[in-house]
């Protein structure tokens, strides 16, 4: 097609015939037109095509030769640059024919090309106008690179559970999409894979899944991990932290505590003495590590210690009788 295609624009140049320019123009625009809307179309075809994976091949030898030839095809503008220059190379050399005899020459000459090609011109203009759908507007532009707008983001919660054991969520999206020139909202679902450890901030991206906007390619859509609050437990990079009160008197004496676990389980501690600033920490019940597959952060227990509001002077008594003797921890 290619091929063809440029033998009509060479043939058509109003710069090799200038006595019959105004008509050379008229045919020259004529065969671009259909062309023009083909290249349209293919490449809003390819902006609709941005879920397929992107390949690349080795090698560029053939590729660039068939991307050059497709530059001139869907730019005629290029194409009788590169035309002209090679018309104006060849009035170089000076031909000595008589006046007359060349003019003759010449005029038989394009006389019996034009009417020798008529057919194939009429055949590639049907074969092209056919290749158009029938609903398709042919669209006149300067350039067809689309400008990539930015991406849409939108938050997507999840819960301690689902991001320490991974899930499957399905999400409703809705979105502007140009359809036959009209904008029109679609809903579409798409599916999520949330992977064992995950963490606020992980960003999803849906290539083309954004809205549509006329001289534009379809937005991607971003969707980005939040977690919700959870009831007993906050997580601190891949370790969980749960948070305990117990009054003075088992702080001093020493108690024993069912910690929960984010599985659901519990666990029996003994302590004999909790003191302010003690953590407690149990190896391996904290969130997974998404780039350490098999390993998981800590759980951290802090105490949170309940002082008494008020003492009266026998109490005050006999509590300094008890503790004066008793060593410290020294914090400083």
């Amino acid at each position: 097609m290619y091929r063809v295609y440029k033998s009509l624009v060479t043939k058509w140049n109003p710069n090799r015939n200038p006595s019959n320019k105004v008509e050379d123009e008229a045919k020259f625009q004529e065969i671009n037109e259909p062309f023009k809307a083909i290249n349209e179309n293919k490449a809003k075809e390819k902006s609709k095509s941005c879920n397929d994976p992107i390949v690349s091949s080795p090698g560029g030898s053939s590729h660039h030769r068939k991307s050059m030839e497709e530059s001139l095809f869907y730019r005629p503008a290029i194409l009788l640059k590169s035309l002209s220059r090679k018309s104006s190379s060849q009035s170089t050399s000076p031909t000595f024919l008589p006046k007359s005899a060349s003019s003759r020459d010449n005029s038989s000459k394009n006389e019996s090309h034009r009417r020798g090609s008529s057919d194939m011109e009429k055949l590639v203009l049907q074969t092209s106008m056919s290749r158009l759908s029938p609903r398709s507007s042919i669209i006149f532009s300067q350039s067809t690179h689309l400008r990539k707008p930015p991406p849409i983001e939108k938050k997507l919660e999840c819960t301690l559970e689902e991001l320490c054991y991974g899930c499957v969520k399905q999400i409703m999206i809705s979105r502007d999409v140009i359809i036959n020139g009209i904008i029109e909202q679609q809903g579409e679902m798409v599916s999520i894979t949330v992977k064992p450890g995950w963490k606020r901030g992980t960003r999803i991206t849906f290539d083309g899944k954004g809205d549509e906007r006329p001289g534009y390619q379809p937005a991607d859509l971003i969707m980005v991990i939040d977690e919700k609050p959870h009831l007993l437990f906050e997580r601190e990079d891949d370790d969980l932290v749960y948070k305990v009160e117990i009054p003075l008197v088992k702080a001093l004496v020493g108690c024993s505590l069912s910690v929960p676990l984010l599985e659901g389980e519990k666990m029996s501690l003994s302590f004999d003495l909790i003191f302010p600033g003690y953590v407690k920490i149990i190896k391996g019940q904290g969130m997974p590590i998404a780039k350490e597959i098999g390993k998981r952060g800590d759980l951290r227990i802090n105490f949170l210690i309940n002082f008494p509001m008020f003492l009266s002077s026998e109490q005050r008594f006999d509590a300094s009788t008890i503790l004066k003797d008793c060593s410290y921890l020294d914090f400083l």
